[in-house]
């Protein structure tokens, strides 16, 4: 995971599990669109789910599960498939973005926002806290679960998207128009395992621009206003009162790579903790996954019933 997802995503999903019925899964079904090798799956796996117990979530207050370990999450989502549209599908700049990067297309990859549908309305969803980037997802999501509720009756909730006031949208270090993303193997973007001297390096050689004023201005200085952005959301400040405090470019990229280093130490901390007990992860991971299942197949069989598939056996 990168700094993006922590800024943009997982302080929120910490936040929120002291204020709400919270509930987090590790998406490998959705890993499975660019046909990753069966053991880095596994390993990847099991590290998300230390990564969100290192950020803080935990599963005495909420419930942290493995997709795959509740079926459920595939069974609705063919419902959902057959709910969205193809053209709805076709207009998600994810889809976009993603098919233009690899030579095979994978129909999973095309109807992803469909088993993410799913990942949502399975639970009764009110609030779905993310980065901006997964704006266009959500909106989807409640359009599906309209619909379905239009055609069916009223079977889902139709759920709204939280989005941070700042450091909702990480850019590129690189390349400040482009989100930070794991996929893009940029040198502009934080992983938050990286050592200390790596982040340091990579705030140190951010892009800029070359008249020298710190100013926040997303359009015409995406790569200062990246920076103030980071910084802010790091400290709990607004980018524009961040940026009053500086006038040269160096010291806010020393300050910004100090901020997050000191913010992701911890984080590095718990997860080295963490990782020397396995077992105990996947313990927590099977609990999780029967809380889970329990509310997943009380809104599997509404939906069922709704759309008239007749029952698994006499009741």
């Amino acid at each position: 995971m990168h700094l993006g997802n922590l800024l943009g995503a997982l302080r929120n999903w910490v936040a929120y599990q002291h204020e709400h019925d919270a509930v987090y899964c590790v998406v490998d079904l959705h890993a499975l669109t660019t046909a990753p090798d069966p053991a880095e799956l596994r390993d990847n796996t099991l590290a998300a789910a230390t990564m969100l117990l290192s950020v803080g979530i935990d599963p005495g207050r909420s419930t942290l599960f493995v997709q795959s370990a509740v079926s459920e999450h595939a069974e609705l989502a063919w419902m959902m498939e057959c709910t969205v549209g193809f053209g709805e599908l076709r207009r998600m700049t994810q889809f976009k973005d993603k098919s233009d990067r690899t030579d095979f297309v994978s129909a999973g990859l095309f109807t992803y926002p469909a088993l993410q549908a799913s990942d949502i309305l399975l639970y009764d969803t009110d609030l779905v806290p993310v980065g901006d980037d997964q704006r266009q997802h959500i909106e989807l999501c409640r359009d599906i679960a309209e619909r379905f509720n239009h055609r069916y009756g009223e079977t889902f909730v139709v759920p709204a998207h939280v989005i941070p006031t700042a450091g909702a949208r990480v850019m590129d270090l690189q390349n400040p128009t482009d989100k930070m993303s794991k996929s893009l193997e940029s040198a502009g973007t934080i992983a938050v395992l990286e050592d200390p001297n790596t982040v340091t390096r990579k705030f140190k050689r951010a892009v800029t621009d070359s008249d020298n004023e710190v100013s926040y201005d997303p359009e015409a200085k995406p790569g200062v206003s990246n920076l103030l952005g980071i910084l802010a959301s790091a400290t709990g400040r607004t980018p524009e009162s961040v940026a009053e405090d500086y006038n040269q470019y160096g010291p806010l990229k020393a300050d910004t790579a100090d901020a997050v280093n000191e913010l992701l130490e911890p984080i590095r901390e718990r997860f080295r903790e963490l990782s020397a007990d396995p077992g105990e992860i996947a313990r927590l991971l099977h609990v999780g996954a029967d809380k889970a299942r329990t509310v997943a197949a009380t809104t599997l069989q509404r939906a069922r019933n709704n759309v008239g598939l007749i029952p698994r056996s006499p009741t």
